[in-house]
């Protein structure tokens, strides 16, 4: 989809100025508003995650009615996923911090896919001994943030073909070529494999469902850019006899080269990695990330900077600040000109070092653990 000559948002490719009105027009999603603010923050206690405060996670399908289904005391299930190219950088993060925080509010089992089969098919350049493997490393940051074993089971695609398959033929006997070709662009070079992936990516919206035998509501929390996938689930699935799952969509972690686009894992110099090292993260943030300060102290001291298109402070909003009274101040400050840019850069560098010390330990600790997460649950 393109929003405007130089914006375009497919599940693949995230590129310009994203105008994320102009999604939820063109998607035919709803915002989060006040409602839905308040039907939270009854069930959870009047505690709001800031990620729901800011707007980051900004719009919904069926949020409301998966609300008044728990307050009548129904349980439901989490799902979401990751696409394993490479190793995991914080732009894949978000979403999983918010999971997690869903999971520890409500109690919730989650289902995370990990799509090996459709990186395959989708990347020329990896082979599926490669794609599996990436699964299982991407797999110790899921166990490293913290969630629950014994309400998560992470699912490689390659190794739960005999789970997914007979569900995903179902799911694909439903979905027309054209369908799939005026969702996703397809052309004429696109493989088989490409077209019938979405089916997979499907069937952990109903599986929970499936092994119960009676409707399980599903939520599953993700980037904007994934939404055409689960459109398609939405259509199809009651036609199986099954519930449309909910969803909650978030918007993009920005590149260090500035605030349009989608962080990547392509461009190395953009992303950092959960895997990079204090001194790598230092020189990545103070080198690459684009900042909204003047051409010389004397200028910004006097005129200030501008924290909307200032890379630094946006990864501050959208994940390394949780408090808002000290995120505020840090914008005040920045427009006032009493923040520096580099001082802006030197608060980033010192959460994004101190998340990953406690995150790379942790990870490393999940090695040990990592088989009761892949087991059936």
């Amino acid at each position: 989809m393109k929003d405007s000559e130089n914006s375009k948002v497919t599940p693949w490719e995230v590129s310009g100025r994203v105008d994320y009105d102009k999604i939820m027009t063109k998607f035919g999603t709803e915002p989060i508003d006040q409602n839905i603010m308040n039907s939270l923050s009854r069930l959870t206690g009047g505690d709001i995650h800031f990620m729901l405060r800011r707007g980051i996670f900004f719009t919904h399908r069926d949020l409301g009615w998966l609300l008044d289904q728990i307050k009548k005391g129904e349980n439901f299930y989490l799902y979401t996923g990751r696409g394993p190219s490479d190793h995991t950088h914080i732009g894949h993060l978000v979403p999983w911090v918010f999971t997690k925080w869903l999971q520890d509010k409500f109690h919730a089992k989650l289902i995370f896919q990990l799509t090996d089969d459709e990186k395959f098919l989708f990347n020329e350049n990896l082979d599926t001994e490669k794609t599996h493997s990436l699964a299982l490393d991407n797999a110790l940051d899921i166990v490293a943030l913290g969630f629950d074993p014994k309400l998560t089971e992470i699912m490689i695609d390659t190794d739960r073909s005999g789970l997914l398959y007979p569900q995903a033929i179902k799911i694909a006997k439903k979905i027309t070529f054209s369908t799939i070709k005026a969702t996703f662009g397809f052309d004429q070079s696109a493989n088989i494999g490409m077209i019938f992936y979405t089916s997979i990516q499907s069937v952990p919206a109903m599986i929970e469902s499936v092994r119960a035998g009676k409707n399980i509501p599903c939520l599953i929390p993700y980037g904007i850019d994934q939404d055409p996938h689960f459109r398609i689930a939405r259509d199809v699935l009651p036609r199986l006899g099954f519930l449309k799952p909910a969803s909650i969509m978030s918007i993009f972690i920005p590149p260090l080269s500035g605030v349009e686009g989608k962080m990547s894992s392509s461009d190395p110099n953009s992303a950092i990695f959960v895997t990079d090292s204090a001194s790598v993260v230092k020189r990545k943030i103070n080198k690459y990330a684009f900042s909204g300060g003047r051409t010389s102290v004397e200028e910004h001291r006097k005129l200030g900077g501008n924290p909307d298109i200032d890379v630094s402070y946006q990864w501050l909003r959208i994940m390394f600040e949780p408090d808002d009274a000290k995120l505020k101040k840090i914008r005040d400050d920045y427009i006032s000109g009493s923040l520096l840019s580099g001082e802006m850069k030197a608060l980033l560098i010192e959460r994004v070092n101190a998340f990953l010390k406690r995150h790379q330990e942790l990870r490393e600790r999940a090695k040990d653990t990592l088989h009761e997460f892949l087991a059936e649950h």
